[in-house]
């Protein structure tokens, strides 16, 4: 089976997520491509979908979901899952989802949504992200759950491999 995995990432954090989700399916026999969401042309010849994005302010990244509305047709005939990343801190804030996640998640009749706590590192931040980040007292620091992020893309390929297995109507 061929997984399309795309990842709207900022600063990376987000595309490291999406490079474990991509090794997680990878060593469970499935062939993964990893694309960036503004060059996806086409979702021919791919059997499913991962898509995920960065947060900010509460919102998924702009061309993650300029992907999902150009592409909504086509992610509705066949399994799709989305991720966010986003959150920090312990406990990790904000808390709930992002407010785009339930009509994104919805309008591409997706398997499901998973939110994983991001990553903040100061260093390569904008001035106006500075601001913001100092404005709110973000903390510092990677918060990322790796086993949590495997155990989710695992239970995507055990879906899928499963599916791949049944046999075929005539």
């Amino acid at each position: 089976m061929k997984v399309l995995l795309v990842v709207a990432s900022k600063h990376g954090a987000t595309q490291e997520i999406g490079e474990r989700i991509e090794r997680t399916l990878e060593a469970s026999g499935l062939t993964v491509h990893v694309k960036l969401p503004e060059t996806v042309t086409s979702l021919d010849g791919y059997d499913a979908v991962v898509c995920g994005s960065a947060v900010y302010v509460g919102h998924w990244m702009g061309p993650a979901k300029d992907f999902v509305a150009r592409h909504r047709a086509a992610l509705r005939e066949r399994p799709v899952w989305l991720f966010s990343s986003g959150p920090i801190g312990d406990p990790p804030l904000p808390a709930g989802e992002p407010a785009d996640a339930a009509a994104l998640l919805e309008s591409v009749g997706a398997r499901g949504h998973q939110l994983f706590p991001g990553r903040l590192a100061r260093r390569g931040l904008s001035l106006g992200e500075k601001v913001v980040v100092a404005g709110v007292r973000a903390p510092e620091g990677d918060y990322r759950p790796w086993d949590e992020v495997e155990a989710w893309a695992a239970t995507i390929a055990s879906a899928l491999l499963a599916e791949a297995a049944q046999p075929v109507a005539s």
